[in-house]
């Protein structure tokens, strides 16, 4: 999946000065194998899930890869998103180091961060194209997880330096894209568990239990208040980017629920939005615009400069909501989107 708004320059990702040190993680990999974990090290020490006995550990992924390891991987480094879902089962202290965007300008946590203390993981890349795979090498890592949008596609891990990185460790990738979004979030609970968490903790049971409830709330709110189009879109400079309901794993789930989410008529490469000139911007009737919130991407005061916008029946209505394409894929990261989905559509009115 390309970043929805703007193509991002990829940037350098480690100093010529620290080529050595890099030469020589990879060279304890061997050829095509992975580096010595605390996994390996620690095989027969570790506790497995659902209280099976310490051994191999396994974890087949969506690309039907099976990533191995000598026993549970006791350090894990992820897209931070992923990291925070993750941490969202119990598995903050495995988080070693993250990846993707983490923190802002002024040092608090980036949205997408969740409830991850991104004080306590070393942050390898804060923007599209950065991986620090020196700093990767030094954490040890026992596994990389992170999002599959296209196929065989690591999210977040430059293609420049991919074939560097996955050799020092086993990879994970989970499907976020042209599956619901429900699916997503089992898979994720699925291989949390392989890792150790328990998924019938307390904090666990009561974030699924809001999330199912959550759930209900949109199906009520489309039912009292029928046939609002909603349409999610992510403004850039030049375009304005409508999303594909068919493949954005967040719409999926919400047509599933009864949303009626506007789909586009000429998807790009991919499928995954329709790209319209701000001068087309009103191609699509909508009642409620489900906005990009990402830093990346255009906010309403940004937007405001261009006039198609406040033109937008929507906007002009203000029945514009915050929408976040890259979710948190747990129950607790997905509840909130659903409860902020339900409210705005049980408080939008129909356009026309």
């Amino acid at each position: 999946m390309r970043n929805l708004n703007t193509t991002m320059s990829r940037r350098g990702l480690f100093a010529a000065g620290g080529a050595a040190a890099l030469t020589l993680a990879l060279a304890a990999c061997g050829s095509g194998g992975s580096a010595p974990s605390s996994a390996g090290r620690s095989a027969g020490a570790s506790q497995g899930a659902a209280g099976e006995s310490a051994g191999a550990w396994s974890f087949t992924d969506d690309r039907k890869e099976t990533a191995t390891a000598a026993g549970v991987p006791a350090r894990v480094v992820a897209f931070t998103g992923t990291a925070a879902a993750l941490a969202d089962y119990g598995l903050q202290d495995k988080l070693v180091g993250v990846f993707g965007e983490t923190k802002r300008a002024d040092g608090s946590p980036e949205p997408q961060a969740g409830d991850l203390d991104v004080d306590k993981v070393t942050i390898l890349g804060n923007v599209w194209g950065e991986f620090n795979i020196e700093k990767y090498a030094a954490l040890r890592p026992d596994l990389l997880v992170t999002h599959m949008y296209d196929p065989g596609a690591l999210w977040y891990v430059p293609d420049e330096s991919k074939d560097k990185i996955v050799k020092l460790a086993p990879t994970v990738a989970v499907s976020a894209a042209r599956v619901p979004m429900t699916e997503t979030i089992e898979r994720y609970a699925a291989l949390a568990e392989t890792l150790g968490a328990d998924l019938k903790a307390p904090a666990v049971a009561q974030a699924k239990a809001r999330f199912e409830a959550a759930a209900d709330s949109v199906r009520k709110a489309v039912a009292e208040n029928p046939g609002i189009r909603v349409l999610a879109a992510s403004g850039s400079p030049d375009v304005l980017y409508v999303s594909n309901p068919k493949v954005n794993t967040d719409l999926m789930y919400f047509a599933e629920l009864g949303v009626e989410i506007v789909q586009p008529e000429k998807p790009g490469d991919g499928g995954y939005y329709e790209n319209l000139s701000w001068e087309n911007a009103g191609k699509y009737d909508a009642d409620l615009i489900l906005l990009d919130n990402r830093p990346t991407a255009l906010q309403p005061k940004d937007l405001e400069a261009k006039p198609a916008w406040p033109k937008l029946p929507a906007v002009k209505a203000g029945q514009v909501a915050a929408w976040d394409p890259v979710p948190r894929f747990s129950y607790a990261g997905a509840a909130p989107i659903l409860e902020n989905l339900a409210t705005a559509i049980r408080n939008a009115k129909k356009l026309g």
